[in-house]
């Protein structure tokens, strides 16, 4: 028996060790990974410029308390806001949320927020109030009151947006809800209707933002400018992280004494946010987008028709490859175990890639191929099943 609380259902090996996009556990088996720690190690796992980066920082100071200047985190901050922008640092994207909730409530008077249904912004009290899984809120009520929980991609639910409404928080790109792409009229539509009401606009870019579709940020495909932008994951490539961007006009509101974070901000973290920062520059991004969209030809062409193969949604390298019920997505996932590949699930049966933005052209083809097969061979054995 284990002496650290069950919160997660973990897979039967140890991961030690890795190297560009791949990772190798206790026993010496190597995989690729598809998964980049849930969206996190976008430089993989050797890229020499962090590792000396945060090992020049260990050398100084590791961590200080915010109530000093810390120029580091403010270099960090010029390169990561949009013009106009300031940042808030903190330790995790459920952390940012929090933030930019209490900033939105700071900002406005007001304290009803709109979510949409599958929605994911965390598991702490706040975030989880506007997460639209209800089977997770179970056993933590009373939560958050005064939330709206609408439908994603419905043009009704902007009759939820009211000038009674402080904010609106959304994932341009629903992650953990299934790879879920919003539609740029209805984008457009809500972010006018927080406009015309006074209300502010929060986009979650946890999942979606640091190059992951090829942009900085998701919303940059839509050309929308929310009030507030939440980050995380792959900001500092591993090393625990979130911020928390907001326009100066909103971000005025907090004071001192408003809001605060001890580890936020830190040295070590900082030092390797830098180093992503400047090596997710345009010529790079430029690279992720060839590579996404090479990819999801690759998946229309091999994996869209295969009868068990429902859809496949995402930009970039944030895809979602949608399976009928008949095929447990569990199932694709342990048997790509087997084969040396790490992959990940999401809400509707959904098999979910996140690579290293890095990850080699090659392997993804070679990884595509093993999918393929995984899901007919599967596939096949569940109808040769259901005919005996």
């Amino acid at each position: 028996m284990t002496t650290t609380m069950h919160t997660y259902d973990q897979f039967p090996f140890d991961i030690v060790d890795g190297h560009d996009a791949y990772l190798i556990d206790d026993q010496g088996k190597e995989y690729l990974d598809l998964t980049a720690g849930i969206g996190v190690c976008n430089f993989g796992y050797s890229n020499q410029q962090i590792k000396q980066a945060v090992a020049k920082q260990v050398e100084k100071v590791w961590h200080i308390t915010n109530l000093y200047q810390n120029q580091l985190a403010e270099e960090v901050a010029e390169d990561l806001c949009p013009a106009s922008y300031q940042a808030f640092f903190c330790n995790s994207g459920t952390e940012a949320n929090e933030a930019a909730i209490k900033l939105a409530h700071k900002a406005t008077g007001k304290h009803e927020l709109v979510a949409f249904d599958y929605g994911f912004h965390g598991r702490t009290t706040g975030s989880l109030s506007v997460t639209g899984y209800p089977h997770i809120q179970e056993g933590f009520a009373p939560l958050m009151p005064a939330v709206k929980m609408v439908p994603f991609n419905d043009p009704a639910a902007l009759d939820a947006i009211t000038e009674d409404t402080a904010a609106v928080i959304l994932e341009v790109i629903q992650g953990e809800g299934g790879i879920n792409v919003g539609q740029a009229d209805w984008l457009h539509q809500v972010q006018d209707k927080c406009h015309a009401t006074g209300t502010l606009l929060i986009i979650d870019e946890v999942q979606s933002g640091m190059g992951r579709t090829g942009h900085r940020f998701a919303f940059e495909h839509y050309g929308l400018e929310p009030d507030m932008i939440t980050v995380a994951k792959g900001l500092a490539n591993g090393l625990p992280v979130g911020a928390l961007l907001a326009k100066e006009s909103v971000a005025k509101h907090f004071q001192p004494g408003d809001h605060g974070t001890t580890f936020g901000g830190n040295k070590v973290v900082m030092s390797a946010a830098k180093e992503v920062l400047k090596q997710l520059n345009p010529e790079f991004l430029a690279t992720v987008q060839a590579k996404g969209d090479w990819l999801f030809d690759q998946l229309e062409q091999k994996l869209s028709p295969l009868e068990v193969v429902t859809g496949i949604s995402g930009a970039g390298l944030m895809v979602g490859i949608h399976l009928a019920d008949s095929l447990p997505v569990g199932q694709v996932i342990q048997a790509l175990q087997k084969e040396g590949i790490l992959t990940l699930s999401a809400r509707g049966n959904t098999l979910r890639l996140l690579p290293p933005l890095i990850v080699d052209q090659d392997d993804l083809a070679q990884a595509i191929d093993q999918i393929s097969q995984i899901i007919q061979q599967l596939s096949n054995a569940d109808q040769a099943a259901a005919v005996k």
